[in-house]
């Protein structure tokens, strides 16, 4: 199975696009716009091509469950025998949630507070991923607290600078907040050895995200791997390398990173380690079997300038906003002939940054049409907010001829759960008695 062949997500039929046996206009009249709409087939045929692709070494596929945490996708990639990458007490609670068995989680962030720690331990997760001496020593007085012994790896730096689209998501090199140098590695390392609540269960690397290039995998694998020998020798019994994920798919035309070819590169520096090969995609599982409707709402024209006005924004999809990030954006119904202009794509959020698209051709759409925004299923609503007291939006999951809701849209008092009028009186305005 070359995961250059997998289904295309949402094709289209008879000039409109479909999710399985769905019309996507169709589920906008169920559900409303602004939507996200999600592919479960394909879904599982990028996690299946994992397992094909390195079936020749031990290894676990970590989700990264930042990219989408959506539990009906986490549950199902669970089932196919998913472990989880997550960076927050809440993507712990939720990989627990559903069903994800601690002993196929990864617990990796610059961050972690002492309650996140404490959980970590207390759910029996596989191995936390440090990324500095302050986490190591808390994670020590944590555990010692506790009576546990806690497992780690170090997330080492490399310092590779990764050909990746945007200086955010490049996280290998020396100037990041992520990881630790090489030598400082070891001395991490050598300071737990003494250390009677830590246990050293392997070594982590992450390099940046959206990467094509299997070659610069190959050259921070090598470097990790290549410190192993020195800490076995010093007494670690490592049974883990962590590659990370990043794994690049394709936006705007260009190619995606073949896993076979990733495979080919990086497996002859695992083999014969007899370390367990740790790989954590996310976007690659999910990015392009996400799609984000919106409904057209105004056209307007400033000069020579259109804006196409639409009821989906950076609220709901942050990624052009903030990453300069690209997607395909298509009617959901093709219309006919019209003429093409190089509009602004823009949502309703009071902010010159809310845009889906800049200096777009597109056939000029009419208020009420539908666009279709692609490659919607990572970063998409993981990263959605309530901005402008926006509601955010539904998602939905197609799998073959059945239709799952799986998050409903929130309500307006939804946006209001929570807080209080401290000086309201008790019985006005909904107000409780504290």
């Amino acid at each position: 199975m070359g995961s250059g062949l997998l289904n295309v997500s949402f094709p289209r039929v008879d000039g409109e696009l479909r999710a399985g046996s769905f019309p996507l206009a169709e589920l906008v009249e169920r559900f409303g716009t602004p939507l996200y709409v999600y592919h479960l087939e394909q879904i599982e045929e990028r996690y299946k091509a994992f397992g094909h692709a390195f079936r020749e070494v031990d290894h676990v596929v970590a989700y990264s469950v930042k990219a989408n945490g959506n539990l009906a996708i986490l549950h199902r990639l669970g089932q196919l025998g998913a472990g989880a990458d997550i960076v927050s007490l809440g993507e712990l609670y939720r990989a627990r949630r559903a069903g994800i068995p601690p002993e196929r989680i990864f617990y990796a962030g610059v961050g972690k507070t002492e309650e996140e720690l404490r959980e970590g331990l207390k759910a029996g997760i596989y191995a936390f991923n440090v990324e500095s001496r302050g986490e190591l020593e808390r994670l020590d007085v944590v555990a010692e607290s506790m009576g546990e012994v806690a497992p780690f790896a170090i997330r080492v730096n490399p310092d590779i600078l990764s050909p990746t689209p945007h200086e955010y998501t490049r996280t290998g090199h020396a100037e990041t907040k992520f990881g630790v140098p090489v030598e400082e590695a070891f001395e991490l390392y050598d300071w737990a050895r003494g250390r009677t609540h830590l246990c050293a269960r392997g070594i982590d690397v992450h390099i940046g995200s959206q990467i094509l290039d299997p070659l610069p995998y190959f050259d921070a694998l090598s470097r990790v791997v290549g410190m192993v020998p020195r800490l076995r020798e010093a007494g670690d019994e490592l049974d883990f390398v962590d590659i990370g994920g990043g794994f690049g798919i394709p936006y705007d035309g260009e190619s995606r990173l073949i896993i076979e070819d990733l495979a080919r590169v990086i497996l002859p520096v695992v083999r014969g380690t007899g370390l367990r090969l740790v790989l954590e995609p996310g976007r690659y599982i999910v990015g392009e079997a996400g799609v984000l409707l919106t409904r057209v709402e105004y056209l307007k024209q400033v000069g020579t300038k259109w804006f196409v006005i639409v009821d989906g924004g950076m609220s709901e999809l942050i990624r052009p906003s903030h990453y300069g990030g690209y997607h395909a954006i298509e009617p959901v119904v093709m219309p006919s002939p019209r003429d093409i202009e190089v509009v602004d794509v823009v949502g309703p959020i009071c902010e010159s940054g809310d845009f889906l698209a800049r200096d777009r051709s597109l056939e000029l759409p009419e208020p009420g049409d539908l666009l279709a925004v692609r490659t919607a299923g990572a970063y998409g609503f993981a990263m959605a907010s309530n901005y402008n007291a926006r509601r955010r939006p539904a998602e939905v999951l197609v799998e073959g001829d059945r239709l799952h809701m799986v998050r409903r849209r929130e309500t307006i008092e939804d946006l209001v759960r929570g807080e209080t009028i401290p000086w309201e009186v008790p019985g006005e305005g909904g107000a409780e008695e504290s």
